[in-house]
């Protein structure tokens, strides 16, 4: 288990990049696209409601898998690394997961 005097000993880096999730939000979004198309099929029905019904139904139920995907997602790119005590961490600019640990000078 870890102290609080020990967090400092480890590197939290994210590596989770907006093309990780890409193909999710492409998915959710077709499937939005899918459940107005059908929305709009049965709105010349004779009860809209069954329209209205139809959409809440299909965000309801795609919703906890998108989240549930997201958050897996997430933690699959959480890098947590022990650092040895003399080291410090510089940020790189680009790739966040390209930072390397560097030796204290002072």
């Amino acid at each position: 288990m870890m102290s609080m005097n020990n967090i400092q000993n480890y590197r939290f880096v994210c590596t989770l990049t907006f093309g990780d999730i890409y193909g999710q939000i492409i998915v959710w979004l077709i499937t939005i696209t899918i459940s107005l198309a059908s929305a709009l099929a049965l709105m010349g029905a004779r009860r809209p409601v069954y329209a209205l019904a139809t959409v809440g139904l299909v965000v309801l139920l795609s919703l906890p898998f998108l989240l549930f995907a997201f958050v897996t997602t997430l933690l699959n790119h959480i890098e947590l690394t022990a650092v040895e005590p003399g080291t410090k961490t510089e940020p790189i600019p680009g790739n966040v997961s390209q930072q390397k640990p560097v030796q204290a000078t002072s």
